[in-house]
């Protein structure tokens, strides 16, 4: 996806947050832990900070599980996702990682019908 279209789509997906949850996601880590809070199937609750760090975590699992860097492993016994690492993630650069991350956000929320 070029970056003048992956920015477009990234802002249709923020809109359409936004219309959805009544306030805008600020930026990519408030996507990641929907996506987290999704993943994860227990609905709206509050989480403690460990928590949520775990939330943070299984959103990035779940994104680059689209290009293999992680597989989902098992569930535990609280029902939590718990990924395994496939391949090591590229130390690229911080945009190319945004990148990677926004355009694998933008096909999780397409899967979800979201856009």
């Amino acid at each position: 996806m070029e970056p003048t279209q992956l920015h477009e789509k990234w802002f249709e997906l923020i809109n359409a947050l936004e219309a959805i949850l009544g306030k805008r996601p600020n930026d990519l880590n408030a996507v990641i832990f929907l996506i987290g809070i999704q993943e994860l199937g227990f609905g709206v609750k509050e989480f403690s900070k460990e928590e949520k760090q775990d939330l943070m975590h299984i959103g990035t699992c779940k994104l680059l599980s689209y290009d293999n860097y992680y597989e989902l492993s098992h569930l535990d016994e609280q029902g939590w996702p718990h990924y395994d690492l496939i391949k090591a993630v590229p130390k690229d650069d911080v945009k190319i990682q945004v990148r990677l991350l926004r355009r694998n956000a933008l096909i999780y929320f397409e899967e979800q019908g979201v856009i």
